[in-house]
Order: C-alpha cells, then structure tokens, then sequence
C-alpha cells in the first residue's frame, strides 16, 4: 500500500500533466482544483443527502467553492472553518439572508468580511460535510493535503454534539483522483460516504468515525495553537 505522501504526489503530477488542474496553480501542496468542479458540485446537490440537509459545513478551499455557493443559494446555513481552527471562535456562519453578494461571501476573503464568527457552542447541528480531498478511494477512504484539519474539524464538532457517526459527509473530487488501489488510514481519519465526480456518484459503505478529538494524536504545537483544543483538553 503506498503511503499518503506518496499518493498526494501521484495525484498532483496527474492532474498537472493532464492540464485537468484549475487555478491555483500549481495544484500541489494544496486541494487541487480541478475541471469540472462546478459539475461536480451540480451533481451533489442532486443527492438525497443535499436536499435533506438544511446545514451544510464545507471547507474553503477552491474545488468546492461551487458547493459553497449552491449552499447559500438552496436556503441553507453554511459553515466554514477559519484557517488553521486559529481563532477563539473557530468557525464562520453564513446565510443567504445576511449577505449581499453570495459569489463573494463564500470566497475565502469575502467568507472573512461576510461570516459571523461563531465557536461550537453556537452552531446548530450539522447535516451534511463536504470536505475537500486530494484523493479517495472506492472505499471511501479520503488523503487530504497532510495538514489534518478537516479530520481535526470533524473530532471537535464531534465532541459538542454537532455531528454524529451517521452525519453524511461527502467530497467533490476529479475522477483521476479517485484511486483504484486502496490508501491507507490512521483511525482519525473520516471516511466519506459520497464521492462525486462530474460523472459519477459513488456511495460508499464508509466506516467507523471518530468519537472525538484524538489527543494522543496531537502534540505541543498543534494544542497551542487551537483555542478550542485548549479548552477541550482533558486535565
């Protein structure tokens, strides 16, 4: 099974030499964004799991910016991370009704003038995740960019009571990203139980999420630097 790193790399150079990479270039090191991503974000939306959903946390990277806005303009609350979970109120809240320009309010920039700062214990529970992946497999297993947040995100909403293991939690991703070999997981990684592609929807069997935040997984650094694991933190 080949490492995280290794299939990060893979996937980057394909999309790159494909030309199926989107601004911003080049796609690695980040979530690529990639041809097709507003397809992609038409054909979650035909889902069950969308339409059920009247609150919806995305991430904010540039391949699900389409979803971020099909959010605001379905009537739904949208949540989004603040970068690196760095602030005492971790997360943005917006809705349609609150913003004047839904295209600029769920960009990253317009996300920060628009969004209400919220901590978990102001948010409502949360229906449907959409995360941003740099690749997943048919398993639904997921390899983001090697920082750990979206999973970090998961764990602390996980531990207010805001999402559940049978919350739905879906990625949009270019088809040269879904990987035939199986990639590896550590146990607080969160499965997807939607894949979609501009062609296709995959729904896969998932598996086990995290109950909660797993502090053996984080050292010295990442507590200091996230407000809300500081308050979390056991004694």
């Amino acid at each position: 099974m080949p490492d995280k790193d290794a299939v990060r790399e893979a996937v980057w150079d394909e999309l790159d030499d494909s030309g199926e990479a989107r601004f911003p270039f080049p796609p690695h090191g980040r979530i690529p964004n990639f041809a097709g991503a507003e397809a992609a974000a038409d054909r979650l939306t035909e889902t069950d799991a969308w339409a059920e959903a009247d609150v919806v946390k995305a991430n904010p990277d540039a391949p699900q910016l389409p979803v971020r806005r099909a959010a605001l303009r379905a009537g739904k609350t949208l949540y989004m991370a603040v970068p690196r979970l760095a602030e005492e109120q971790p997360f943005l809240r917006l809705t349609a009704a609150a913003v004047d320009d839904i295209d600029d309010a769920t960009t990253v920039g317009g996300s920060a003038e628009a969004g209400v700062p919220v901590g978990p214990g102001e948010m409502e529970p949360v229906d449907l995740i959409v995360s941003g992946s740099v690749a997943v497999d048919d398993a639904g297993a997921r390899v983001g960019k090697g920082e750990g947040y979206s999973d970090l995100e998961f764990a602390v909403l996980r531990e207010f009571g805001l999402v559940d293991g049978a919350t739905t939690v879906a990625t949009t991703v270019h088809e040269r990203q879904v990987r035939e070999t199986a990639l590896p997981t550590t146990a607080h990684d969160v499965p997807m139980d939607l894949v979609v592609t501009p062609e296709r929807t995959r729904r896969p069997d998932g598996g086990d999420r995290p109950d909660g935040v797993d502090w053996g997984a984080l050292d010295d650094d990442r507590l200091a630097e996230i407000p809300v694991l500081r308050r979390l933190r056991p004694e």
